[in-house]
Order: C-alpha cells, then structure tokens, then sequence
C-alpha cells in the first residue's frame, strides 16, 4: 500500500512543480526557527505516530518500519526532549498478527493500542518516558470491533469501539489487567460523542447528540476514573433549534461552559453556535437558563472569506425573513476543537469543512493537495487520542474526503458570553479525514496564533480579539536552522539572506507528504512530516523532520 501511495503523491505533485508560484513577502513578524530533528525514516517503508507531551515539554514518537528480513514491522518509542535531542530508543516486541491503532498520553506516560487479526483481541504497550520502563498486556474482548479513540485518564484506557452496530466505550485496567465495556455508553450507529478526560479532576466527561430525525438534544455524562456513571444531565433548546456538537471547559469545576453548534431541523448542517453556562441551573420547565444562541450573521468576522457585497446580501435576506417571522438557512459544517482557558476565560477554534461526494468508484473528485495522508489509515501525529469524536455522516454513502474553507475563533467569559471573534481563512486544504487543521497557540502579550502546514510551507495569522489581520503570512520551513541563522541576521540589516524555496547553505526542500501542525507547549508549535532534501552538494537525503516553530 505504501508503494501505491507513494506513486500517488508524485503524481500529484508533478502539476506543482512545474507552475511553482513566486515566494510570498516576508511577513513582519516571523516565528523563530532554531530547532529540527530529522530522523532518517522513509515514506515508502515507515509509520511514525507523534505524542507531544505537556508535562514537560517533550514529545514521543513511535515508529514502525517494515521488516524486510523478518518479514513483520518493527516498532520503537523514542522521546525528544523540549530542544528537540533525541533520547535513546526503546525496541517494542509487538506479538505478530497485531497493527497498531490509536496513541496517546497522560502525563509523561504514553499509551499504545494494537488490535489483533483475531477479532476482539488489543494489545496495549504502556511507556514510562521518565524512567524508560515499558509494559505491556492482551486484553480478550471478543466483541470490540472497530477502534475509533483512545484516552487515558488516572492509569486506565477508555477505548471507543463498536460492538454490534453499536458505539461503545471500553475500560481497560492496566492494574488489574481488566476490561469492561460501560453500561452507561451504548449508542446505536450512527452516533455522534465526544469523550474528553480531566486530569484536574480525575473524571471523563461524555457529550453525546441524541436526535430523533426533526430535534437534536445533547446529553452529559460524568465518569469517574474507575468508568462508574456520576452524574447525566440534558441540554436542549426549547425553541426548534437543537444542539449538535459541544466541547465543554476543563479543569475548573467552578465554571462550566458548554459551547458548540446548532441546527434548524436539518441535523446535517450548522445554522450558528451555542454557549450555556452549565452552573447557572435550569427553569421550573427545564430550560438551561443561560442558553445562548449565535447565528453566523452575528459574528463580525465568519463571512470574511466573502465579498462584501454578499455577505450585505446574506444580511438583507436574513431582514427579510425575520420580517415574516422566519429563520435564515446556512449550509456549514463545523469541526469544533476543544476549549482553551484563558484568564478570563475560554477560547473556541472551530473549523467550516464540507464533504465530498464522488459518482465514481476510481475518483476522489477532490482538487488541492490530498496528498497529506493515506487513505483509510490512521490520523496519527498524536490527534486520535487528543480530541475524542466520532462523526458519522446520516448519509448512506460515506464522503470520500473534506474540503476546508477557513477556520473561526471567539472569545468567551466564565459565564459562555461571547466576547470577541475572527477568523483565518484556508489556503485550498483537502484530508481524505476528517481531522484538525489549524493548530493554536498564546503569546506572551496575549494575542493569539493560528497556524497550519501546507507542503513546506507554514501558514499563520495573528489574532487580537476582533481586529483584522492578515490571513496570507507564510514563511518556509527551514531545513538547516543553524545554517539560516546568518540569513535572519542579514534580513534585519536590510541584506538579503537565503535562497528561494531553501536555506542560506543551499539546501531546497523537494517535496514534503504527510505534513502536520501540532500545539506543543507555550508559543511554540511542531511541525512533522517527511521530505526529501537536496543538499549543495552530495546525494538527497530522505526524512522525517520534527521542526520547532515558535513566537
């Protein structure tokens, strides 16, 4: 498979490199770019899964290669410390029969899973990045079919699996060497939850959009570490809007808010977003008190991708329905990511996808870069286990990838006010996934950065509040950071540094597949993927590179 996808991206790329568009302007402000390891791995014959660690700000990489002497991958962890050196590596014996499915971390241990040919049966490798200590276990579920996330939360594992056309969580216990599917979570497909674990509180909140084909409701569930049901409480809307996705705050029991999308009858697309603060409590009827709603209209930034003159259009339609008490339609579909805390309070990224659809069994249909990542294979870099949804579309008929137009982000109180939004819009991105694009990070004077990868390219916005800003700020990877050093010198003197599409020592990146952003620690993002690199002189090199990118 991998030989049949690695054609298909030169195939793709071939257009590219032969109308290259001209280097953009040197935007004002550019993130520093001091650190990259490149590990000297190949696209044809490797799998790498990256695990940032917030702990302390590291990040873990698991490779697989394959075995050509053995016949059978060969797998090893091995951590990278904040300055990017790499640490030693520790081998994996993963038992043959078995590929792997999902990673991820809790604290500075990092978790796994691996289903085996016999249906029903995980593995699970468990590793102590402090000490170096690896353990591992078989868990014999028999009904566990397929994977969809994984997180961690106190030691245990809660997988989301479907078991007889269901969709379910399972408990594993690496203490106890247990398992249990969870009585309170077993939900017809399709289905539509996210599963998030607070390490602040040692619970695993459960969203979960309940529809019956005209209304959509959301549903909260509270897990303690051991799976056991706390508590579970309904939102819903007492108008005919209902509630599609949410992410709910984290870390502060103090302050609840739950955020996300709603819908006018049609469970397929967002009409605008929600925010309710879950502590303010509910009417004699059951109506959540501070239940707010946000047409995309409202917001002074989602239409920016627009011409002026239709988005005045949109308006002026909306007026007119509301005259003769009707409400405006919108066709979007929204990805939310979690909600990042503030000092005041929470900030929402969400990002506007929409499916595609091809006739055609041979065709994708899909224009842009697709060459980012395989499909039918897992997301990796770390994002299984980081947002836990599952989305299935209501169609019969599964989209054969997703087109991204921009991606929106807003301000809210403690108490789910909205306090200020923007938006960065998106440069022809397409995943055969349905995952994440843009990354964020803070600054240190509080503004905001959003940024995502395309080919070598590192595209950003810098976000204060409501105030525009460009949307086209890029600069290129750097391939040699110590050796562009003297080109970031001599652009700050006025002198010109560098070469086109490479470093001052001559390096040029040739291609690059695979290509991800991820929020790291502090202002810093890490970029990863694999490239070809062709030095001033001697043969070009193949890797993958973790670069270190921060403002």
């Amino acid at each position: 498979m991998r030989y049949a996808f690695l054609l298909f991206c030169l195939l793709t790329a071939a257009p590219g490199l032969l109308a290259q568009k001209p280097d953009a302007p040197r935007p004002p402000l550019e993130p520093r770019q001091e650190r990259r390891t490149e590990l000297p791995l190949e696209l044809y014959n490797s799998d790498v899964q990256v695990q940032p660690l917030a702990e302390d700000s590291s990040v873990v990489v698991l490779v697989e290669q394959d075995g050509r002497l053995t016949s059978r991958p060969t797998y090893y962890f091995q951590k990278l410390d904040y300055r990017l050196q790499p640490g030693p590596v520790q081998l994996l014996e993963v038992p043959r029969g078995y590929e792997f499915q999902r990673i991820c971390a809790e604290g500075t241990d990092v978790y796994a899973l691996f289903s085996g040919l016999v249906e029903g049966t995980l593995w699970v490798a468990a590793f102590d990045t402090r000490t170096g200590e690896l353990a591992t276990g078989e868990f014999k579920t028999k009904r566990a079919r397929q994977v969809h996330n994984l997180t961690a939360l106190d030691g245990n594992l809660f997988v989301t699996v479907e078991v007889d056309q269901h969709l379910t969580v399972l408990l594993l216990n690496l203490q106890t060497a247990q398992f249990q599917f969870l009585p309170s979570v077993y939900e017809p497909l399709p289905a539509r939850f996210t599963l998030v674990a607070d390490s602040a509180t040692r619970r695993a909140e459960l969203i979960l959009s309940e529809t019956n084909g005209f209304k959509s409701r959301l549903q909260l569930k509270q897990l303690d570490q051991q799976g056991q049901l706390l508590r579970s409480e309904f939102v819903q809307a007492g108008s005919e809007r209902g509630l599609l996705d949410a992410q709910l705050s984290s870390g502060d029991s103090a302050a609840r808010v739950l955020a996300g999308t709603y819908t006018l009858r049609d469970s397929r697309f967002s009409q605008g977003l929600f925010a309710a603060d879950l502590t303010a409590g509910t009417t004699p009827t059951g109506q959540r008190r501070s239940l707010r709603f946000y047409d995309f209209l409202s917001f002074k930034h989602f239409f920016d991708f627009m011409k002026p003159a239709r988005v005045e259009r949109l308006r002026q339609r909306q007026a007119r329905l509301r005259d003769v008490a009707r409400q405006p339609r919108h066709r979007y579909q929204l990805l939310m990511h979690d909600m990042v805390p503030t000092a005041n309070g929470f900030t929402l990224v969400a990002e506007v996808y929409y499916a595609r659809y091809t006739g055609g069994s041979g065709s994708y249909g899909l224009p842009g870069n697709f060459g980012s990542l395989p499909y039918g294979l897992p997301t990796g870099f770390g994002y299984p286990s980081r947002y836990n949804s599952f989305y299935s579309n209501n169609s019969r008929r599964p989209p054969n990838g997703y087109h991204f137009s921009h991606a929106i982000v807003m301000g809210l109180d403690r108490q789910g006010n909205l306090l200020w939004d923007n938006s960065f819009l998106l440069e022809d991105i397409n995943r055969y996934q349905l995952e994440e694009v843009v990354a964020l990070r803070p600054m240190a004077d509080g503004r905001l950065v959003l940024a995502y990868l395309k080919d070598d390219k590192f595209f950003y916005k810098i976000v204060d509040q409501t105030t525009p800003s460009p949307n086209d700020w890029q600069v290129r990877l750097r391939t040699n950071p110590a050796a562009a050093a003297p080109a970031e010198t001599a652009r700050k003197n006025g002198e010109k540094g560098g070469e086109k599409g490479g470093e001052k020592g001559g390096e040029k990146t040739l291609s690059t597949y695979q290509e991800h952003l991820l929020p790291w620690y502090g202002s810093h993002f890490l970029a990863v993927g694999y490239q070809s690199v062709r030095p001033e002189s001697g043969r070009v090199r193949d890797v993958f590179f973790l670069n270190d990118l921060a403002f």
